[in-house]
């Protein structure tokens, strides 16, 4: 079992930068697929970013891809994403999560996933 706990989400004004960080607990996650994905309000689940702990591959949604970075610290078992140049539509509960199975390329979909965390609320104003 892998437990999840997100934080660094907060209120920025746009064009502003956030890093959130994702700690895991009760195993480290050097074998887990690791994604961040988001939910705005009344809309679906979507995905933001991800990577395979086999290849190192990253990916990210196209609506992200320039301004966010996905990294990892093994050392401290925590994942991070870094969030630059924020717009008002990024605003979104942020959730970090896990795969157990390990591929060598990163899961876009919710259903690739076994762990998850609370979330993280990110508001970014005008």
């Amino acid at each position: 079992q892998v437990q999840l706990v997100e934080s660094g989400g907060g209120l920025v004004q746009a064009g502003g930068s956030l890093r959130l960080s994702c700690a895991a607990s009760g195993r480290t996650f050097r074998s887990y697929n690791m994604g961040w994905f988001r939910q705005a309000p009344g809309k679906e689940r979507e995905f933001v970013a991800a990577f395979s702990w086999s290849t190192r591959i990253t990916g990210y949604a196209n609506t992200v891809k320039g301004r966010f970075t996905i990294s990892r610290d093994d050392a401290k078992n925590t994942m991070y994403l870094q969030m630059n140049s924020l717009k008002p539509e990024d605003t979104a509960v942020y959730y970090c999560a896990a795969a157990r199975v390990v591929s060598s390329s990163y899961f876009r979909e919710i259903t690739e996933y076994d762990y998850w965390g609370q979330g993280t609320q990110v508001t970014v104003s005008p």
